[in-house]
């Protein structure tokens, strides 16, 4: 057992480092790509061309390092370089802001599931506190109309109970 885990806290370790190295990497890319998207990076390439082209044009012989004989050959060669590397980085950039985006529809899509499940909750919720509401207004005019019925039944009795008591006293009138 002990050589087991021996074996693997190097392998965990192993693993651990590249990833963080990638991601150091992916965040130099990313600046790399945004530093050569802005307009300082191309007035300083400007610049770095132009004072190449002038010290190799200007200068005497014996300190010129790239001669115009030969079209400036270490000049092209220099931002042959630089663009040979710029590409791929630029790639290695949108790639990670690929998986960025990714990972963002995945949260923007989950997050509205949920927006609609809570949205149809709260549909359902409403239909249940309308029809709880028309059953209140419709026992409310049950009642209403119970009342009704019963004050009609109540006078009706009243009247029977007068024409009742008007028949008795009139019939005692007779028998005198």
């Amino acid at each position: 057992m002990a050589r087991d885990n021996a074996l693997d806290s190097p392998a965990r370790r192993g693993r651990a480092q590249p990833k963080q190295s990638r991601d150091r990497f992916g965040r130099f890319t990313e600046w790399i790509a945004r530093a050569m998207g802005t307009p300082t990076f191309l007035a300083l390439l400007t610049l770095f061309c132009a004072a190449w082209i002038a010290w190799n044009s200007l200068m005497p012989a014996a300190v010129r390092f790239d001669e115009v004989s030969n079209g400036f050959t270490a000049l092209t060669l220099v931002l042959s370089l630089q663009a040979s590397y710029a590409a791929p980085l630029i790639l290695l950039a949108q790639n990670r802001q690929d998986d960025r985006d990714r990972v963002q529809i995945e949260q923007d899509r989950q997050r509205a599931e949920r927006n609609l499940a809570d949205t149809e909750y709260l549909a359902r919720e409403v239909v249940a506190l309308r029809m709880a509401m028309t059953d209140l207004v419709e026992q409310s005019v049950s009642r209403d109309v119970l009342r009704h019925e019963l004050r009609a039944l109540l006078s009706e009795l009243d009247e029977r109970a007068n024409a009742e008591h008007h028949d008795s006293t009139a019939s005692k009138k007779e028998s005198r």
